[in-house]
């Protein structure tokens, strides 16, 4: 496949990225900051997460109302998404709307008002989202499972912030933590569709070439994994079981046998976990492996939503499957059908000017440089059913963590949590 793909860096290290896409409308636009809940400390946790709700709320020029409407009036949408290592602003719009789109983009991120009065309103609406969290214990079981198994770390600790924090989090906090974070060499800014690279870096530079180029706050340490089991006593339905081991990082070779490994054992309708658990025996609705990675750490997981009574059952096939990957070489139309899988995925995402803009974005963040679809696809056809089976025991290797919220089953061992609310104030 054929990709125009070019990079230039701002004299204030701003990284510019774009990748033109001939026989398209639309360009996709993306200001991205490698700043987010990791990057926090226990006094401001979950203010990137805040950031990321302010930064819509109005600057000197438009009120929240004209900044919705503009968007609107390009015939195009505007978002923003937190995660743990990251913060990014994003939107779509026609071609020839693009000057436009970058002008409110730098509006609003540069000067941004953070009035208080729409700081405590958007409290309440992030209290709302800590509560909606709570109430979804299929979503709630992932907060629970990292910040068992990464205590004391700021990747175990939720992008939401605590409710003591998010309490206390006030414009001027809001406004400290910009200054500090949001510099040069932390922005990159991606596009991705009808668009000239040239033209679009100096537009960029026009705007966003004031931008301090300072080196950014930071602060994380890597993670030491906490293993053994913790069980947490809620009235559900159900009991939602997560199991995790650790992984590779996202910059490390590793990550392409762990993404195939991932679809063999559950990350697929057709894989073992799936079948094995639901197709076969109807424990679950819900069974599903997943591939989590981050800067110096990664992490495979492993979820069910059960009937208390399947737990034993349910946990020793969990655990079964991932070892026969680790004992036994799979055959070659296994891994053909879980290469197929990702590159299909890959290939319809192609389609798309958000996700070829992500890819920009995330190529440059986790590996330093451009990945090609034709080289992501050498990669994936390159892993054999030993990489696999090497893989499948690394993890084992490492030793695994479970946690269990709902219905504790009787007799089991581990450590026992009451009820309470995981967004309470912690260290």
């Amino acid at each position: 496949m054929d990709q125009q793909y070019n990079k230039s860096v701002l004299s204030n290290g701003i990284r510019v990225l774009t990748e033109h896409i001939p026989n398209v409308r639309s360009v996709s636009i993306g200001l991205w900051v490698t700043i987010g809940a990791r990057d926090e400390d226990a006094g401001n946790r979950g203010i990137s997460h805040f950031i990321e709700h302010m930064i819509f709320k109005g600057t000197e020029r438009r009120t929240a109302l004209d900044i919705a409407k503009a968007f609107d009036q390009m015939g195009g949408f505007s978002n923003a998404f937190t995660s743990k290592e990251i913060t990014c602003f994003h939107a779509k719009v026609l071609d020839i709307h693009l000057d436009r789109a970058l002008d409110l983009f730098s509006d609003i991120f540069l000067h941004s008002r953070f009035d208080d009065k729409e700081v405590d309103r958007e409290r309440q609406v992030i209290m709302q989202e800590i509560k909606m969290l709570e109430d979804s214990p299929d979503e709630l079981i992932h907060e629970l499972f990292n910040q068992f198994y990464w205590p004391g770390n700021n990747l175990g600790q939720s992008i939401l912030g605590t409710v003591e924090n998010v309490s206390t989090i006030n414009s001027q906090t809001l406004k400290e933590f910009i200054a500090k974070a949001y510099v040069g060499p932390k922005v990159l800014i991606a596009a991705a569709g009808n668009l000239e690279h040239e033209a679009f870096v100096d537009k960029i530079n026009e705007l966003f070439g004031g931008l301090a180029s300072i080196n950014g706050h930071s602060s994380y340490s890597r993670p030491v994994p906490h293993l053994g089991a913790q069980f947490i006593k809620r009235d559900l339905e159900q009991l939602h079981v997560l199991m995790g081991y650790e992984g590779p990082c996202s910059s490390g070779p590793q990550r392409y046998p762990a993404l195939l490994l991932n679809v063999i054992l559950g990350g697929s309708m057709s894989s073992r976990l799936f079948q094995e658990i639901r197709e076969k025996r109807g424990f679950a609705y819900s069974v599903y492996s997943f591939f989590s990675s981050f800067r110096d750490t990664g992490m495979l997981g492993i979820y069910a939503g059960i009937a208390e009574e399947q737990f034993s059952k349910t946990v020793e096939l969990m655990q079964r499957e991932l070892k026969k990957l680790s004992d036994k070489s799979i055959d070659n139309d296994e891994l053909d059908a879980a290469r197929d899988h990702i590159k299909g995925g890959l290939l319809l995402s192609a389609e798309s000017t958000d996700s070829r803009m992500t890819r920009l974005a995330k190529s440059e963040i986790n590996l330093g440089k451009f990945v090609s679809y034709d080289e992501v696809i050498c990669k994936i056809n390159a892993v054999t059913p030993e990489d696999i089976k090497q893989m499948a025991t690394r993890c084992l290797s490492g030793g695994s963590a479970m946690v269990c919220l709902g219905p504790v089953p009787d007799g089991e061992t581990g450590s026992y949590v009451e009820p309470a609310s995981f967004f309470a104030s912690r260290s």
